[in-house]
């Protein structure tokens, strides 16, 4: 069986970038990513919790595999952390904010939305008791030879809503 506890260093890393996150405030203006990973803009950010080595030069299924378990399992225990201090999450589907079933062809889905949608499947949700703010993991990968992504993002509430 897995043991899906955070290492002391990582674990302690990865909250503090959450909590880090939840306290900054939003920039008024887009931020491309800095050196720590972290992006941004009305409304939102986005942090690269942790990456995995890139694929270009070995995409067989066993290095992939690894490294898509190894971010699983950061996922997993930062998860239960975050269950600890907020209850469950709820999953969110990110598909629908690829706009692809929009008739409008100017649809643009809010950030992080947009973003998170491009290299994720879903995300688990967090909405912060007494603020209106969420709190989202998701594990994403922009192309097959690109690095696999904990990313976590932060958004303001009506961003989720339909």
């Amino acid at each position: 069986m897995a043991d899906y506890s955070l290492s002391a260093g990582a674990g302690d890393a990865h909250l503090s970038a959450v909590d880090g996150l939840i306290a900054l405030p939003f920039p008024e203006q887009e931020l491309r990513p800095g050196k720590e990973g972290r992006s941004g803009g009305p409304g939102y950010h986005l942090a690269v919790l942790r990456e995995s080595r890139d694929f270009w030069d070995d995409r067989s299924e066993q290095v992939v595999e690894a490294a898509e378990q190894e971010l699983e399992a950061d996922l997993v225990a930062l998860s239960k952390s975050l269950t600890s201090r907020w209850g469950r999450p709820e999953t969110v589907e990110l598909w629908p904010y690829l706009g692809f079933d929009d008739p409008d062809p100017q649809y643009s889905a809010p950030e992080p939305l947009a973003l998170l949608s491009n290299v994720a499947g879903s995300m688990q949700v967090w909405r912060l008791p007494d603020s209106a703010r969420w709190l989202a993991l998701a594990i994403g990968q922009a192309d097959p030879e690109f690095p696999l992504q904990l990313l976590a993002a932060v958004g303001v509430a009506s961003t989720l809503e339909p």
